[in-house]
C-alpha cells in the first residue's frame, strides 16, 4: 500500500464538515476583509493577539468576557485561509505561521486559565490544565511530524475545533474544571490515536 492511498483513506474530519457547511458564508466576510486592505497573515496575527486579551481577562477571572472575546477572535482568525485562497495569497509561510500561531493562541487561554486556579489554590485544576497544554501540543506535533514522514494523521476525538467547542463554553458558563478535565484525558488519548494511525500505515505499507 502506497502512503497516497493511506492518505486518501480517511475520511472528512469536523472541521472540514464545518468549513463546507459555512463556506459561502466564510468567503463572504472574506471578500470584505480583503476590500479593507487586510491581508491573510495580518489576520492571523490579529486573532493570536486577540486571544491574548483574552487569556488576560480569564488570568483576572473574568471568565465570561474571557469566553466572549476568545469566541470572537477565534471566529475571526477562521477567516485568514479563505482569504488567501480568494486573493491567490496562498503560501507556505502563510500555512506555517496560521499552524504557529494557533498553537500559540491555545496556549494563551489555557495560560490564562491556569493562572486563575493557581491564584484561587485549585492545585488539582491547575494539574489538569497543564496537562491539557501538553496533550493539545502532543495533538498538533503528531500530525505534523506524520505529515513530515508522507501520512496524515487528522484523526482523532479532539482536534482544534473540537477542543475550542469544549473550552469556551465552559467559560462563559463558569464551568472551566470541567473542560480541562475533558481536554486532559481526550486530547492525549487523540495523540495517542494518531499514533497508532501512523503505525498501523506504516505496518501496511
Amino acid at each position: 500500500m502506497t502512503k497516497s492511498k493511506v492518505l486518501a483513506s480517511e475520511s472528512p474530519t469536523f472541521t472540514d464538515r464545518l468549513r463546507k457547511i459555512f463556506q459561502k458564508s466564510l468567503e463572504a466576510i472574506a471578500s470584505l476583509l480583503l476590500k479593507t486592505g487586510l491581508t491573510p497573515n495580518a489576520i492571523t496575527i490579529i486573532g493570536c493577539l486577540g486571544t491574548l486579551i483574552a487569556s488576560v481577562l480569564i488570568a483576572r477571572g473574568h471568565l465570561t468576557w474571557g469566553g466572549l472575546v476568545a469566541l470572537f477572535w477565534v471566529v475571526f482568525d477562521a477567516f485568514d485561509g479563505t482569504m488567501a485562497r480568494l486573493s491567490g495569497k496562498v503560501s507556505q509561510f502563510g500555512a506555517f505561521l496560521d499552524s504557529s500561531l494557533d498553537r500559540y493562541a491555545e496556549l494563551f487561554l489555557l495560560g490564562g486559565l491556569l493562572v486563575h486556579f493557581m491564584a484561587n489554590d485549585q492545585t488539582i485544576a491547575a494539574l489538569l490544565t497543564f496537562t491539557a497544554a501538553g496533550g493539545s501540543l502532543m495533538v498538533s506535533y503528531t500530525r505534523a511530524r506524520a505529515q513530515s514522514l508522507g501520512y496524515e494523521a487528522k484523526i482523532g476525538f479532539l482536534s482544534r475545533v473540537e477542543r475550542f467547542i469544549v473550552l469556551i463554553p465552559s467559560l462563559l458558563f463558569h464551568i472551566p474544571l470541567v473542560a480541562v478535565a475533558i481536554l486532559a484525558v481526550f486530547t492525549n488519548l487523540t495523540a495517542v490515536q494518531r499514533m497508532l494511525h501512523v503505525y498501523r500505515a506504516s505496518r501496511g505499507e
